[in-house]
C-alpha cells in the first residue's frame, strides 16, 4: 500500500539529480499556469476603458472623413450627371476625368494663382505673427490687452470679416483708396477680375496673422531665458540673439505653423467667394471645385466628376505635404 501510495505522489527533481516525490508540488506549480480563457479576459479589462474612449472619435472620422474622401475619390473615376444621381448608374472612366481636368484652359492658370496665393499667404502671415511675438515677448503693461485685440480677425465670422474689406476696397468709397489718395495715389480697382487675387490674398494674411502670433508666442515662451542673458553677458545683440537662439530653437513650432497655414490656406474658399465670387485671377483651386459643384462662379455648368478629381488633387497636395513635414523633422530627430 505504501508503494502504491508513493507511485501516484507526484516527483520533482533535486538539486542532486535524484527524483524526490512531493505531496506539495503540484499545489505549488498549479498557480503558475493561469487558464487562457482568465488571461484573455484580464486583457480585455484593461484594454476595454481605451476602446470606450477611442470608438466615439473613430465612428466620427469614419463617418464625416474616410467615407466622404471615399465617395469623392469614387465621383472623380466615374462620370456623375443629374442623370446618374437618379438612376445610379455612373459609367467607370477611369483617369479621364483627371485627365480632362488638366488638359482644361483653366488648368494651369488655376494653379499658378493659387501657389501665388499660398505662398505670399504664408510667408507675410509667418512675418508679421513672428515679428509680434517678438515684440510682446518683453511683457510689457499693456501686452495682455494688445495680444487680446489682435485675436479678433481671428473670433469674428467670415462673413462679417469678408463683407468689411469688401467695402473697405470699395473703388468709390473704400477707405484703402482714400488714405492711398492723400498721397496722390489714383484709385484701384481692387476687386476686379485683374487685382482681386491680391484683394482677397490681403484679406486673407489679416485673418492669418493671429494664428500665426498664437502658436509662435506660445513656442517662445518654451525657450528658457538663461540663454539670452548669457548671450547678452557675451555682448550678442538683440538682432544676433534672434538669429542664434530665438530662430533655431523655434524651428519645430515654425514647421507645424506653416504645415496648419499651407493646408488652411490651399483649401480656403469662403472669403474668396465672398468677396470676388471666385472670378478672375482670385480663382484657386478650392473657389474652381466649389463653382464646378454647384454650377456657378466661371463655371455655370454642373461638372460633379471634374469638381472630385480637383478636390482630390487638392487631397493629394495637402497629404504630401504632412509627408514632407514627417520626414524633415525624423531628419532633424537623427
Amino acid at each position: 500500500m505504501k508503494t502504491d501510495r508513493a507511485a501516484q505522489l507526484p516527483r520533482t527533481v533535486s538539486d542532486r539529480g535524484s527524483i524526490v516525490t512531493s505531496p506539495r508540488s503540484s499545489a505549488a506549480v498549479a498557480p503558475a499556469v493561469q487558464p487562457r480563457r482568465g488571461r484573455w479576459a484580464k486583457g480585455w479589462r484593461q484594454v476595454r476603458p481605451g476602446l470606450a474612449f477611442i470608438t466615439p472619435l473613430v465612428a466620427y472620422l469614419a463617418v464625416f472623413y474616410a467615407y466622404p474622401l471615399a465617395q469623392n475619390v469614387s465621383m472623380s473615376l466615374h462620370r456623375f450627371t443629374r442623370k446618374t444621381f437618379v438612376t445610379g448608374e455612373a459609367p467607370f472612366v477611369g483617369t479621364d476625368i483627371y485627365k480632362e481636368v488638366v488638359a482644361s484652359p483653366l488648368f494651369w492658370p488655376t494653379v499658378t494663382q493659387t501657389a501665388t496665393f499660398v505662398v505670399v499667404s504664408l510667408l507675410v502671415q509667418y512675418a508679421l505673427g513672428l515679428s509680434l511675438a517678438v515684440f510682446f515677448q518683453r511683457n510689457f503693461r499693456l501686452s495682455v490687452v494688445l495680444r487680446g485685440l489682435f485675436l479678433v480677425p481671428w473670433l469674428l465670422p467670415i462673413i462679417v470679416s469678408a463683407t468689411t474689406w469688401q467695402w473697405m476696397m470699395d473703388v468709390d468709397s473704400g477707405i484703402l483708396n482714400r488714405f492711398l489718395g492723400v498721397f496722390g495715389v489714383d484709385p484701384i480697382w481692387w476687386l476686379n477680375s485683374d487685382h482681386s487675387l491680391w484683394a482677397v490674398t490681403i484679406a486673407n494674411i489679416w485673418l492669418g496673422i493671429p494664428f500665426n502670433l498664437v502658436i509662435l508666442y506660445s513656442g517662445l515662451q518654451a525657450i528658457p531665458t538663461d540663454l539670452y542673458e548669457a548671450a547678452s553677458l557675451d555682448g550678442a545683440s538683440r538682432w544676433r540673439q534672434f538669429w542664434a537662439i530665438t530662430f533655431p530653437l523655434l524651428r519645430p513650432v515654425t514647421a507645424i505653423t506653416l504645415l496648419l497655414g499651407f493646408v488652411y490656406t490651399l483649401k480656403v474658399v469662403d472669403i474668396i467667394w465672398i468677396m470676388t465670387s471666385g472670378t478672375g485671377t482670385s480663382q484657386t483651386l478650392a473657389t474652381w471645385a466649389y463653382g464646378m459643384a454647384f454650377g456657378k462662379g466661371a463655371s455655370s455648368v454642373i461638372r460633379y466628376s471634374q469638381a472630385s478629381a480637383v478636390g482630390s488633387i487638392l487631397l493629394l497636395v495637402a497629404i504630401l505635404m504632412g509627408i514632407v513635414h514627417l520626414f524633415l523633422q525624423r531628419g532633424r530627430e537623427a
